[in-house]
């Protein structure tokens, strides 16, 4: 070896963003043209939801900055009255119809996360001490499930709301309305969580990892919480996203029959009611866009569900 030769230099590792960017979850959103447009829909509608109190051209909610002389103005044509041109259109209030949906949304899309969260949660919790305990702890917690599951879901959503809102004085009915919600189609959402936690939990408590676990004298809810639940959380990010858009359906289902959210914070629900009763009269639009924008929420988040399923499981590729 002559004296002037070099040592190679290994090359740098990748950083974090390249691995990320060149895995296999990566390769196939970039090849899923589908996941791509769904994607690109569900981030416009929440982002002009999240940031409506400066995108949207009005405040739909503040009774000053209303003119009943614009009511019932069609999409794009300048009102007889006033003059006033609206994108998509007045209601009956004079309120204009994208700044409507852009908070409706808004409280649609709050109402289904936190929904999803809190049946996440209690569902994961379930299915972890089901499926470690075993015996007839898991006996009875899965005959409770299966109960649950012969009902329609949106029929327990309506019994907790109705229950709920019993207890509650007339007084604040109206300010924890939606908490209510909230809670009545979590509950009525825990089921399908807690029955795939806990089948993986059966099998990830029999393997070497948490056997090891055990004898080295780890507590069982460190166990399960810390080795056992990483290594199910595939399969929930799955349901917990398509849980997104059935939440989004159900709570827009119950304000559409007057049992959601207050008049003082309509969602798109409430919206579709309110258009629904000036549909024959003609003002068709009052209807079509909130039903729209839902549709297209629900579904892109659906089509996103379905696309990180078959992405997360290797026999579905």
């Amino acid at each position: 070896m002559t004296s002037d030769s070099k040592t190679p230099v290994p090359p740098k590792p990748a950083g974090r963003l390249y691995r990320a960017w060149d895995s296999d979850l990566a390769y196939a959103f970039r090849t899923s043209p589908v996941a791509i447009v769904a994607t690109v829909v569900a981030l416009v509608i929440i982002f002009c939801a999240v940031f409506a109190p400066w995108l949207a051209p009005m405040n739909p909610y503040n009774p000053a900055g209303l003119n009943l002389m614009n009511g019932f103005t069609p999409p794009m044509e300048p009102n007889a009255f006033t003059g006033e041109v609206f994108v998509m259109g007045a209601d009956n209030q004079g309120r204009d119809m994208l700044s409507t949906i852009m908070y409706g949304t808004r409280t649609s899309l709050f109402v289904g996360a936190m929904a999803v969260v809190f049946a996440m949660v209690l569902g994961i919790s379930i299915g972890l001490f089901a499926g470690w305990r075993g015996g007839w702890v898991d006996s009875a917690l899965m005959r409770v499930a299966d109960v649950q599951l012969a009902f329609p879901a949106i029929l327990i959503a309506l019994l907790i709301f109705g229950i709920a809102r019993g207890f509650i004085p007339d007084n604040l009915r109206d300010q924890m309305a939606i908490w209510v919600l909230i809670v009545a189609i979590g509950l009525s959402d825990w089921v399908q969580f807690a029955r795939v936690v806990r089948g993986a939990t059966m099998v990830e408590k029999s393997k070497e990892y948490v056997q090891a676990a055990r004898v080295i004298g780890a507590h069982p809810a460190k166990i399960m919480f810390r080795h056992i639940l990483p290594n199910v959380m595939g399969p929930v990010l799955v349901i917990a996203t398509i849980s997104l858009a059935l939440a989004i359906i159900a709570e827009a289902t119950l304000s559409f029959l007057g049992v959601g959210v207050p008049p003082t914070q309509p969602s798109l629900g409430t919206l579709i009611r309110i258009g629904q009763s000036f549909l024959i009269s003609g003002e068709w639009w009052i209807l079509l866009f909130p039903a729209v924008t839902l549709l297209a929420l629900a579904l892109s988040v659906n089509l996103l569900g379905d696309w990180l399923r078959d992405a997360l499981n290797p026999r579905l590729r």
